[in-house]
């Protein structure tokens, strides 16, 4: 692995987002000095928080996954996290909700998997279940530790053994026709391949390696901070200044100053910060912008599906909604065709996530919140960002009739407050393509292909975050900043035991 040249005493982080805190936490338990600039008033980046008369709305990932690598930042500094984090592990981690009007429980305890499974489907869905499940975790232990919490200097680290296995166990086959191998009923196949959509690639294209995904949602588990998402970053933010980091909110980064090829200094609009090394973690285009230069590719890069979020504060609930529903439309493949030409779901497919069925703190006495997450076409096929001005108060008026019609009557006149998120906010939020999901996971943008964290021309900044390896998701934008750090220290810290995350059973 190759690391930066020359001193890195004090290393300066730009951005306290997920991938920020998790590469300031490594850096602090290695020793370094680390200056934190965040550009808003607080901690977060796209997992922030939103007040609303008396609603606490997070406002970026609500599904958490793989407590093990939340970890890991703490535990470089000397703490666990259970003395930041509330966190509760989700019975169901989904609900799935059909347009035939069946509804299945996803589970990650494997017997009660198994017979919901056997209820939904039938005893031969069940005996595929458990072979799909050994499968996911197969697919896991192999890609891991080789292939994602790992730093590649060129596609050449992709030859070892473990390569051989990963194709062995069908990892560049197609992932529908993989699920399918296990699973015939489509409606159970969509539960375990509806995860490659934030990846931005449909599930007849996906490799299967991206089985992983649904290994972290539905054989790991899926978890809830009490406090909201929010609380994670904030939890990393207080951890790493009782570590002796300095935090600069409400800074933003207007350039760097350099000296041939190093970064001397980070400049904000109030002061220069001089330094040693530097972690960016902003969007790609913006990190590039300020480096001076992108690095030459092949093939422009393709970014992932956008999203319009709709959070509501509504003055009641409805039962049948677990903490995640999924609503599935009839439309599957269709779907899909429509995300990656540029249209619109027709027939659309939601998230929906009911908070406050695990934290009624978050809203006030007898109050609500459900956000609607419906993905979108990008920018750079869909719609322009500045069309969504107009689009954007239409589709949520379509969204609520959608959602009234399925599971949710009454949505509308039950409303209190409400935030509308679409690509017009993705964009001036500095995102590239207008969505969150950054950089697309196709092949050729995967692993040693997707823009590394090292960037030629410059000999002591790394990049951190989504858009840079391993990808798009809580758990690798958490390895991502690990990663940066390695690149800086040299070390690559070891991950807590499983038992020692701090996770606890129980409503």
């Amino acid at each position: 692995m190759r690391t930066l040249a020359g001193p890195t005493d004090h290393v300066v982080v730009v951005g306290a987002g997920l991938a920020g805190l998790s590469a300031a936490l490594h850096l602090l338990g290695a020793g370094r000095r680390v200056t934190l600039v965040e550009r808003d008033t607080g901690p977060g980046g796209r997992a922030g928080l939103l007040h609303r008369s008396g609603y606490r709305i997070d406002t970026g990932p609500t599904v958490l996954t793989m407590p093990e690598l939340m970890a890991e930042p703490f535990a470089a500094v000397g703490e666990e996290l259970s003395d930041r984090l509330d966190l509760v592990p989700l019975h169901p981690a989904y609900r799935a909700r059909f347009a035939d009007g069946s509804s299945l429980d996803v589970h990650t305890r494997a017997d009660a998997m198994e017979a919901e499974v056997h209820r939904f489907a039938g005893a031969r869905e069940a005996l595929g279940y458990r072979r799909l499940r050994a499968w996911l975790t197969e697919l896991y232990q192999v890609q891991m530790r080789r292939f994602i919490d790992t730093d590649f200097d060129s596609p050449f680290g992709l030859l070892h053994p473990d390569l051989a296995r990963l194709a062995a166990l069908g990892g560049f086959g197609r992932l529908d026709a993989r699920i399918g191998r296990f699973l015939s009923d489509e409606r159970l196949r969509r539960v375990f391949s509806f995860q490659s959509l934030y990846a931005g690639v449909p599930p007849a294209r996906a490799l299967a390696a991206y089985a992983v995904i649904a290994y972290m949602d539905t054989v790991a588990g899926v978890y809830f901070p009490r406090g909201g998402v929010h609380a994670l970053p904030r939890a990393m933010a207080d951890a790493a200044a009782d570590a002796g980091a300095t935090l600069r909110y409400g800074s933003t980064v207007t350039r760097l100053e350099r000296r041939g090829e190093r970064i001397t200094a980070v400049h904000t609009e109030d002061e220069r910060i001089a330094c040693d090394a530097v972690v960016l973690t902003p969007d790609l285009p913006v990190a590039y912008r300020l480096l001076g230069r992108a690095p030459r590719r092949p093939r422009r890069l393709r970014h992932a599906p956008s999203a319009v979020v709709l959070h509501t504060g509504t003055d009641r609930t409805w039962p049948d909604l677990a903490h995640h529903t999924i609503s599935f439309g009839a439309a599957w493949r269709e779907t899909f065709r429509e995300l990656t030409t540029g249209r619109l779901m027709t027939d659309p497919s939601l998230l929906i996530t009911r908070p406050t069925a695990t934290d009624p703190s978050l809203a006030p006495p007898g109050r609500h919140l459900h956000y609607v997450l419906a993905p979108c076409p990008n920018t750079d096929l869909g719609p322009g960002a500045q069309e969504w001005r107009t689009l954007g108060p239409r589709y949520r008026d379509a969204l609520l009739r959608v959602l009234e019609r399925r599971h949710l009557p009454g949505l509308a006149a039950a409303i209190e407050e409400e935030c509308l998120v679409t690509p017009l906010d993705w964009t001036a939020a500095g995102h590239a393509a207008g969505g969150p999901f950054a950089v697309a996971h196709t092949f050729a943008q995967t692993g040693p292909f997707r823009p590394r964290n090292l960037v030629s021309g410059t000999t002591n900044a790394v990049l951190a975050g989504c858009g840079t390896t391993p990808g798009v998701g809580v758990p690798t934008v958490l390895i991502s900043g690990k990663l940066a750090a390695a690149r800086i220290t040299g070390r690559r810290t070891a991950r807590p035991r499983p038992g020692r995350v701090g996770a606890h059973d129980g409503p």
